[in-house]
């Protein structure tokens, strides 16, 4: 007890180091291609994602009084040391020829305050019918929505800094113009993204964690009716989900999506090992009255069959570290320490603080008695019994319509798909989609391998051609680039006349750009779409929320264009941005998957393999836990639940978990065969008896356990916890009905003393008790 208590206070202590992300999940390993790929990006440009939008709506706005208020709005964020720079309407500036200096100068549209509506309409007239350069950037003249862009540094975009900026600063001046103004501001931009869908996942986790104590623990006391043992596994439990976030903040990892579910993962495990433990003792007291001898079996029999169960279930998590996945990497290495220390910490804590009390009392063992659970155990009997058939064919029907629903399964390489739907923030999302097309960045980089290459004419046709094309794709928003300050370098050069407003002739090119280049406020503007050297050149667009099938056809109708306008002797071309690197994320994790799966069959194969010493019933211990796995992702393909990061996790968390309860029968019903003299029928039903009210028991909690996740805002953790649920459901009723059925139906090539060594582990015994205490009589006899 002293070194779970100086453990707990160690681990305690490491809390101060924990961290929670500031950036959106990388997917991909560090060194993949789309990675460094995009990390050269980054080098050349710098950040692309520390852009915050704000936009508004509404047709009052063009008055005198909400449009000044709107633009005070806009310098009152410059004054902020976490700006890098603000662009409103009031700091747009207009090109303008100055003849005498052979220069462009640049003048605001807005020089002070409006002051009549006659100015609004003018202004209202230049910019949506005189300058196409700035249409769709800061205003859709369609519909006459207006947006303010502030640039925050990059070098805080992914601190704490950006959130003390967003959650302190930003969103207080937000509201304090909504309520001056009864205007409804819309936010959005990836760091206001990222702030916002971190803080969810930070609140959610207090969430799980209190609603998983409070379902686990209900039930725990429906079924045994004992303020003591529930209030005895709430504390076991409390200092797993301690220990958890200790080895986080120890590995110095960040909390994600990911790692927020572990700390009620630990809980909804560790409650089963509760529930097998506590239920041994009071057996063991209720049979002969002797404590002492209760607790020691409790450690020797229970004991050992929870720790191989921890051991697969640790086994299912700790797949993910083999994957290259940072993300998956670290949620495995902290959920496989944290299943082993739960393990630990009932096995230790659980029969000290018994050794201390008194016995329990005769109300705290009438649920062995039940005949609620004695009638669900004699309905399993009877169908294993009288119904393999119908047991059978059932099985055989699921593998046939999971395989068909398989096949419906799509992938999804959303962005923001799993973010809250009904959060404030996502609707915002969705109306920068409607009025922009889009915030999520995709970029085109072009590398022309010669310095100042990008202002060739010949490179900014073949841009402007890449840019035709991306004005024909629906899904993305109008491009930015250098292409558009040169055609509006061309129309300065003709007063302004937007007919004017294209590439220059090549006639006209040597002399527009010697007026661009004597310009210093065109220099400031180039500095955004070319590098300093003039060798690189970026298109930016903005991309919708779309599937992954819509944004690989994207992908292909670009680089087939792409390659076609740049010659790769003359040019590379690459196409990157936060978008695009996620979705190839989810591809990543998808081809992973089979791995991750594969390995963890494999390992608890290798587990199976140790305790039975027999092929046979390996392949007979696996076959009850595969076809849950099957119904649950034909389930997916008919609900049209995709495969994405989060329902990615499902299948290797419900098999570790699963094949528990098929350890749990099977170590039984071995124990049974050698006390029976190898009576094949009487073995299989002694050990339904036995296990079946425990994996009935265990895997209540753990569905409802599971089931806590889907009061969750993240669409994916919903699915998680709801597949997982789903699939632990199946899972039992396939370990208590096509198990034993298919140890019946195969008996007599896989029940006997030479497939069926001599035991490695023992289990919950039961019926055999009595002989155990002669056993344990003779032995003293013996050594006496």
């Amino acid at each position: 007890m002293i070194f779970i208590i100086l453990a707990t206070l160690l681990f305690s202590s490491q809390w101060k180091h924990m961290r929670f992300t500031f950036s959106e999940a990388n997917l991909l390993p560090d060194d993949h291609e789309v990675n460094l790929i995009y990390n050269d990006f980054l080098k050349i440009f710098g950040e692309e994602g520390n852009l915050i939008v704000l936009g508004v709506k509404d047709s009052t706005l063009f008055s005198v009084e909400k449009l000044n208020a709107w633009n005070q709005l806009s310098e009152d964020f410059k004054k902020f040391n976490a700006v890098e720079s603000v662009v409103s309407i009031k700091d747009l500036q207009k090109l303008v020829k100055n003849d005498e200096e052979q220069k462009f100068d640049l003048e605001p549209f807005i020089k002070d305050s409006l002051s009549s509506m006659a100015q609004i309409n003018r202004l209202k007239k230049q910019l949506f019918e005189q300058y196409p350069f700035y249409d769709n950037f800061l205003f859709n003249k369609k519909t006459e929505t207006v947006r303010t862009a502030i640039y925050i540094k990059k070098d805080i975009v992914n601190t704490e800094a950006r959130k003390d900026f967003i959650i302190n600063e930003l969103e207080p001046l937000i509201q304090d113009f909504e309520t001056a103004t009864e205007m409804d501001v819309r936010v959005s931009g990836m760091p206001y993204i990222r702030t916002l869908n971190s803080q969810y996942i930070v609140d959610e986790i207090g969430l799980f964690i209190g609603g998983a104590l409070l379902v686990t623990s209900f039930i725990f006391f429906l079924f045994f009716r004992s303020f003591r043992a529930t209030f005895i596994s709430l504390i076991v439990v409390c200092i797993g989900v301690m220990w958890t976030f200790g080895i986080l903040g120890l590995l110095g990892y960040e909390i994600t999506v990911l790692t927020a579910l572990i700390p009620p993962l630990i809980i909804v495990i560790g409650i089963p090992n509760c529930i097998f433990l506590i239920n041994k003792y009071q057996r063991e007291v209720k049979l002969h009255g002797n404590k002492v001898r209760s607790l020691q079996r409790v450690i020797t029999k229970v004991g050992n069959a929870t720790l191989m169960t921890n051991i697969t279930t640790a086994s299912g998590f700790a797949t993910f570290i083999l994957t290259e996945s940072t993300l998956l990497k670290e949620f495995g290495v902290v959920a496989s320490l944290s299943i082993l220390s739960i393990f630990l910490l009932c096995l230790l804590i659980i029969p000290i603080i018994y050794t201390f009390l008194p016995y329990p009392k005769e109300r705290h063992l009438e649920h062995l008695n039940k005949r609620w659970i004695g009638g669900f155990v004699n309905w399993i009997e009877h169908m294993v019994k009288n119904q393999k058939i119908a047991i059978y064919g059932t099985s055989l029907l699921l593998i046939i319509l999971s395989i068909i629903g398989i096949y419906q399964i799509k992938v999804s390489g959303s962005l923001i798909e799993d973010m809250p739907q009904d959060a404030e923030f996502f609707q915002d999302i969705r109306f920068f989609e409607e009025e922009f097309n889009g915030i999520m960045p995709l970029e085109i980089m072009i590398d022309t391998k010669r310095k100042k290459g990008v202002m060739k004419l010949n490179t900014l046709e073949r841009m402007e051609r890449l840019e035709e094309l991306i004005n024909d794709i629906p899904e993305l928003s109008r491009p930015i680039s250098v292409v558009s300050l040169v055609k509006y370098s061309k129309q300065a050069y003709y007063n302004g006349n937007p007919k004017y407003y294209q590439l220059p002739t090549r006639q006209e090119n040597s002399f527009i750009l010697s007026y661009a280049k004597n310009s210093s406020g065109n220099a400031d503007m180039l500095k955004n779409f070319v590098d300093s050297t003039g060798q690189y050149a970026r298109i930016t667009t903005f991309m919708k929320d779309i599937g992954t099938d819509n944004m690989q056809r994207i992908e292909e109708d670009l680089l087939t264009k792409i390659n076609k306008e740049f010659p790769k002797d003359r040019y590379d071309v690459i196409l990157t941005g936060k978008a695009l690197v996620f979705q190839k994320g989810t591809n990543y994790l998808v081809k992973n998957l089979v791995i991750s799966l594969s390995l963890a069959i494999f390992l608890i194969a290798l587990f199976m393999a140790y305790m039975f010493r027999s092929f046979r019933m390996i392949i007979v211990s696996l076959i009850p836990n595969l076809l849950p796995l099957l119904i649950t992702a034909g389930l997916m393909g008919y609900l049209g639940v995709p495969i994405k990061p989060s329902t990615i996790l499902v299948f290797s968390i419900a098999f570790g978990i699963s094949v528990d309860d098929t350890i749990h029968f099977l170590a039984k019903y071995r124990q049974e065969l050698q006390a029976n003299h190898w009576k094949i029928r009487k073995s299989v039903f002694g050990a339904l008896r036995e296990t079946g009210v425990s994996m009935f028991y265990t895997s209540i909690v753990l569905f409802f356990g599971f089931s806590v996740f889907t009061i969750s805002s993240f669409g994916g953790t919903v699915a998680l916890g709801a597949l997982v649920s789903a699939t632990l459901l199946f899972a039992m009723l396939s370990n208590l009905l096509l198990l034993p059925s298919l140890l019946l139906g195969l008996e007599r090539s896989i029940a006997n003393k030479d497939t069926l060594r001599e035991p490695s582990i023992n289990i919950i015994p039961g019926e055999n008790d009595e002989e155990d205490d002669e056993e344990d009589d003779s032995a003293k006899k013996i050594k006496s």
